[in-house]
């Protein structure tokens, strides 16, 4: 492994397919678990710009597809293309818990027919939600009366893979992202695991999984990333080369969508109520700001080896280009030019964006971004409040 800081971002190199990270104390250090493209987790520690492997984690059979990591009971949930060697129809995930100084991990069984794809443990941590190549969520949580953990599936929802999940702070709504081009919310209300709320009406009053709470038809391309604002009150998702904004999510929900001229996003990440940092393709993170109207625009990129000056200009021109279908060849030209001008700490795509700040802060000073380039990158945003904003 070998480290480097470029501008505000410390980036190691490890080759990887998903990862997740526990900031244990900011200033000390930060943990983080990550799959080498094989079947194992590794977990590693940085301390004073140097990372050291604190354990291994070998039990699944196949690829590692999915990890998070709980910061309050700090258990990690793993997924992977695994199947049960009996039952073609069941799979396996491990939730582990640190025992003496080991990672042990328990077994639980999910009956899906295909592999699981990604994994988010819930705002209060007692559920976990795993989206499937089966079209189908499970939502999975203990039974201290049986002491295993047990699964409810949300079915017949999705018309394909779904390839991303994130949870609402209320610890029931979800919202998940497929490739069919939709992003949906559903409740996940499960007696004996959550409270009503005296709000009637409220999600809690519907049936786990039988209300679909919201459906957005982007398009026909694959959805990825999607997650919901500190307070609940919006929520982000991304797909080709747009990002929206939904508001009071429900019945009559208030959505916005921001075009942009470069490549896809993959992932999203809210650092305050009113800004997101998202990255992708182009492999630079790019922040979004709704001003005091509420109106969602683009503001800058973040790591870029050379600033721009005329960047802002140059952006809003060049968007209004490719939004009117004017100057359509030119402005792809140039944004191809562009995106390789800007270099950065990732040479390849961004596909996942993690906090770095204790669960539920207001604000995210730091996080980290990890690219199929096998390189994982933290970034302060410290020393960047007076360029981000009053928005921040």
């Amino acid at each position: 492994m070998t480290n480097q800081r470029r501008g505000m971002a410390t980036c190691t190199n490890i080759y990887h397919t998903c990862y997740t990270n526990m900031l244990i104390e900011s200033s000390i250090f930060v943990v983080v678990a990550f799959c080498p493209n094989n079947n194992e987790v590794h977990i590693y520690k940085s301390s004073q710009d140097h990372w050291g492997r604190l354990h291994v984690l070998e039990k699944h059979d196949q690829i590692v597809s999915g990890i998070d990591w709980s910061s309050k009971s700090n258990k990690i949930v793993t997924v992977s293309h695994d199947r049960n060697s009996e039952v073609a129809t069941l799979r396996k995930l491990y939730v582990w818990s640190l025992e003496g100084g080991e990672w042990v991990p328990t077994l639980v069984i999910l009956r899906l027919n295909r592999a699981a794809l990604c994994v988010q443990w819930s705002a209060k941590e007692n559920k976990f939600a795993v989206g499937s190549g089966a079209k189908t969520v499970c939502i999975c949580y203990y039974e201290q009366e049986n002491n295993w953990w047990v699964s409810k599936l949300i079915r017949k929802r999705h018309e394909s893979s779904v390839t991303n999940v994130a949870w609402h702070p209320n610890n029931i709504l979800l919202a998940t992202t497929s490739t069919d081009g939709k992003c949906r919310v559903f409740s996940t209300f499960i007696k004996g695991v959550d409270t009503k709320d005296s709000k009637a009406g409220s999600p809690a009053e519907s049936k786990f999984g039988e209300q679909q709470i919201l459906q957005l038809d982007l398009s026909y391309s694959w959805a990825f990333g999607v997650k919901w604002s500190p307070s609940g009150n919006t929520l982000s998702l991304c797909h080709s080369s747009m990002i929206y904004f939904v508001d009071d999510v429900g019945p009559s929900p208030l959505a916005q969508s921001v075009a942009f001229r470069d490549l896809p996003l993959r992932d999203v990440l809210f650092i305050s109520e009113k800004m997101v940092i998202g990255a992708g393709y182009d492999s630079n993170p790019m922040v979004f700001a709704a001003d005091d109207t509420g109106i969602w625009s683009f503001i800058r990129y973040i790591g870029e080896k050379k600033a721009e000056s005329s960047s802002a200009s140059s952006y809003s021109s060049q968007f209004s280009e490719a939004f009117y279908g004017q100057s359509k060849a030119t402005t792809a030209n140039e944004a191809s030019e562009s995106s390789k001008s800007r270099g950065g700490v990732h040479d390849n795509c961004i596909h996942s964006i993690v906090s770095l700040s204790k669960a539920g802060s207001p604000k995210v000073m730091r996080f980290s971004t990890s690219g199929l380039d096998g390189k994982i990158a933290i970034w302060e945003l410290e020393n960047m409040q007076e360029e981000l904003g009053h928005q921040f």
